[in-house]
């Protein structure tokens, strides 16, 4: 029988959590599958019941799940201190890679050699995003109820286009009625004991007490809203009395704070509104480089939803809120702008809910419905690897025949012989960019 691995220190999780901000590839998905991987299986600092349970709580939460995922583990394992490092660390490293990509971008402009590895890397992603769904939905779809949950929820938002929040409401009231009339088949991660099995004791096992600090309090909850809005107060105040209300940074301040509040699904979900609010209203870049950063943010680690430090950087470099001989700064000041009232309000998420989900662990009648919402998200997941491959492998002249070819390697690489995501991005970029330089 394997022995429970050894308690892990903050600096040993500051060196796993800086890691994972530059390897986490492949959008939510792939960025929950490396998780899982490296922190259920391999590592074994938390059990799969307890990792999906924290799952299925940040999948109800606006903002992205995978970095509210690694806050909540991040604080589970070294209390405030704990999520601070794995929720920033998530980030950081994607914030300075796409400072540097968007002063390149709009220093240079259009460059052939970028432009080929952004050419094969997009089917790359596209090969990775269906892995991990299969990956996520062979874990938690236990039976036919889930099943038809996730069936259901790709129809909806794939082909009715039903809102995601409806999505999320309606898969929780089904999880919560059958939480009381089929509670067996609701179970949250279904089948554990192959997983225990296969993967040994964790350092936060299913059984294992909730920690002091994880305990749920009122004060505690209070303080951590409280601070949360006064960190958001005081940033929005700052920003109002160096540049005005209406100042560029301000206005970035208050509509990305907006913004984060209605990312319910994931980025994708809440990219009409950005591009209705940064393209057409504020008019801080045009459409062509809004749909040039969703390029590079698929490309980068990190969330997708870092796409709004590009439009940060290049609204305020538009702009040129410091002057046209500072472009440079005025744009990395936007870009942590935008940064940091996007991912405030899921800090707060997490620090000051959290401590309730950690008592529901293991009662049906709270996790039922979480149960209910991951089998939907599953079908999510699903849908955004169909709108991947509709704007990778389609074009106005018919099928990108090389893009499927380079995609259906990848998925090759990643399921049937195991390759890492960082071999396979630098491949398929490698093959694109070679491919682009023979057809010109």
């Amino acid at each position: 029988m394997e022995s429970r691995p050894v308690p892990v220190s903050l600096a040993q999780a500051f060196r796993f959590w800086l890691k994972l901000g530059f390897i986490s590839f492949g959008g939510p998905a792939g960025q929950i599958a490396i998780m899982h991987q490296e922190l259920v299986e391999r590592r074994r600092w938390i059990s799969e019941s307890r990792f999906l349970h924290a799952l299925n709580y940040c999948m109800m939460l606006p903002g992205p799940e995978a970095q509210q995922l690694a806050t909540y583990i991040g604080w589970l394992m070294h209390r405030t201190w704990g999520g601070i490092v794995a929720g920033g660390l998530f980030v950081l490293p994607s914030v300075f890679i796409l400072i540097a990509l968007s002063w390149i971008y709009l220093a240079w402009g259009e460059v052939p050699v970028v432009a080929g590895i952004f050419y094969g890397i997009k089917p790359a992603v596209v090969a990775i995003v269906i892995a991990a769904a299969y990956r996520i939905g062979t874990r938690t779809l236990k039976n036919g109820w889930l099943w038809s949950i996730a069936i259901a929820a790709f129809v909806a938002i794939a082909l009715v286009q039903v809102p995601f929040p409806a999505i999320v409401l309606g898969a929780a009231a089904i999880g919560y009625a059958g939480g009381r009339f089929a509670p067996e088949k609701f179970s949250v991660g279904g089948n554990h004991g192959t997983g225990k099995a296969g993967y040994g004791p964790a350092l936060i096992d299913d059984h294992t007490p909730t920690p002091a600090h994880a305990q749920f309090t009122w004060r505690r909850f209070f303080a951590f809203v409280g601070a949360g809005l006064a960190l958001w107060a005081l940033g929005l105040g700052a920003l109002a009395l160096a540049f005005g209300w209406h100042g560029a940074y301000t206005q970035m301040g208050w509509f990305f704070s907006k913004a984060a509040l209605l990312t319910f699904g994931g980025a994708y979900a809440v990219l009409p509104y950005v591009y209705q609010g940064a393209v057409e209203h504020y008019q801080w870049l045009t459409a062509t480089q809004m749909i040039d950063g969703l390029a590079l943010g698929e490309t980068k680690p990190g969330p997708l939803i870092m796409v709004v430090a590009f439009i940060g950087f290049v609204g305020a470099w538009t702009l040129e809120v410091f002057g046209p001989q500072r472009l440079a700064l005025a744009g990395a000041a936007g870009a942590v702008v935008a940064t940091y009232f996007t991912f405030l309000p899921s800090f707060i998420f997490i620090f000051a809910g959290a401590p309730f989900v950690e008592t529901t662990h293991g009662n049906v009648r709270f996790t039922a419905p979480l149960a209910g919402i991951t089998a939907a998200v599953v079908g999510v997941v699903l849908s955004l690897a169909v709108f991947f491959a509709r704007h990778v492998f389609f074009a106005a002249d018919g099928v990108d025949w090389v893009s499927l070819a380079m995609a259906a390697a990848a998925l090759a690489a990643l399921m049937r012989f195991k390759a890492g995501l960082i071999p396979v991005i630098l491949g398929c970029g490698a093959a694109g960019l070679c491919y682009r330089l023979l057809v010109t």
